[in-house]
């Protein structure tokens, strides 16, 4: 059964930083893209960031580049993601993705979703 768990959501302050984890199981991941979508109320989810099975990284460029980084153990199954200069506007649930399908720069492309941790910054 695959499974992806978040880890290392909470509450910060504006400006602060948070890591998120996921770690996966339940198969390879090792040529499949895995990253992070976000949602609040109301919104559909939104991606985040994704690093393919190649190595390529790519952001969400109008709200998360140059503040965030994502990085990815191939042999441990897990993907992160560095999140740094938090604002407001980044409060929302946060949700590891994964599939085989390119870079997942939208929800129908993922496969796999995590639970979401939830992603507080208050102002």
């Amino acid at each position: 059964q695959v499974q992806l768990v978040e880890s290392g959501g909470g509450l910060v302050q504006a400006g602060g930083s948070l890591r998120l984890s996921c770690a996966a199981s339940g198969r390879r991941f090792s040529e499949y893209s895995m990253g992070w979508f976000r949602q609040t109320p109301g919104k559909e989810r939104e991606f985040v960031a994704v690093m393919t099975w190649t190595g390529i990284r790519r952001y969400n460029e109008d709200s998360v580049k140059g503040r965030f980084t994502i990085s990815r153990d191939y042999a441990k199954n897990t993907v992160s993601l560095e999140m740094n200069r938090l604002k407001s506007e980044d409060t929302a649930v946060y949700y590891c993705a994964a599939g085989d399908r390119g870079a997942l720069r939208t929800a129908d492309l993922v496969d796999y979703w995590g639970q979401g941790t939830q992603v507080t910054v208050s102002s």
